[in-house]
């Protein structure tokens, strides 16, 4: 073999071995992404035009988010949103359309205090989206439910699952489930317990 063979050879594998370098450090990136976004990554991906944009768009979102000043909740805070949460679904019996406008209202007074942006919507949903990407579709279809009760639109059963998904956020961003699992009925149910055993 000539030396100029050698070469190219030892080139050949050079270029070889950092391709594949880069192809293992960006699926890693990928993984992590997926990881950390879960739905949300998919979501984006779909919604822009490739995957890269997509993900320079995760990332960019994981970016701004380190910026936050983010406030832990109180012990206080973290008893008074359960109370206030606990109050809002015993009033949903009685006053299904009325309890959704304040379970928005309860969540992004929940959102502000902790520090997140609360102002336009798609911003809030992509500061949340870092960390408590798995609730957002349950987010984003209460929020949509909750639009549509304004204008007269939404039926009984979606604001009762309107309820239902803010609670998940609610529960996410409280770092507890304020009230376990019962729907809204079953909290005036007395034999919910006996029942979901």
């Amino acid at each position: 073999m000539s030396p100029t063979q050698v070469i190219v050879i030892v080139l050949v594998v050079l270029v070889v071995v950092a391709a594949l370098a880069v192809a293992v450090r960006s699926l890693g990136r990928r993984r992590a992404l997926r990881d950390r976004f879960g739905p949300e990554y998919d979501r984006v991906v779909a919604e822009q035009d490739s995957r890269s944009a997509a993900e320079r768009e995760l990332r960019d979102r994981e970016r701004r988010h380190a910026e936050l000043s983010l406030t832990p909740l109180s012990p206080e805070s973290r008893a008074r949103y359960s109370a206030a949460w606990e109050e809002l679904q015993v009033r949903f019996i009685d006053s299904p359309g009325e309890t959704v406008g304040d379970a928005d209202e309860l969540v992004t007074r929940l959102i502000e205090e902790q520090g997140y942006p609360t102002g336009d919507f798609s911003d809030q949903i992509a500061h949340l989206s870092v960390e408590h990407a798995r609730t957002l579709t349950n987010y984003r279809d209460a929020h949509d439910i909750h639009l549509r009760n304004t204008r007269g639109e939404a039926s009984t059963e979606e604001l009762r699952q309107a309820v239902v998904h803010y609670r998940a956020l609610f529960a996410d961003l409280l770092g507890e489930e304020p009230l376990g699992n019962r729907t809204p009925e079953q909290r005036h149910h007395p034999d919910h317990d006996a029942t979901s055993r």
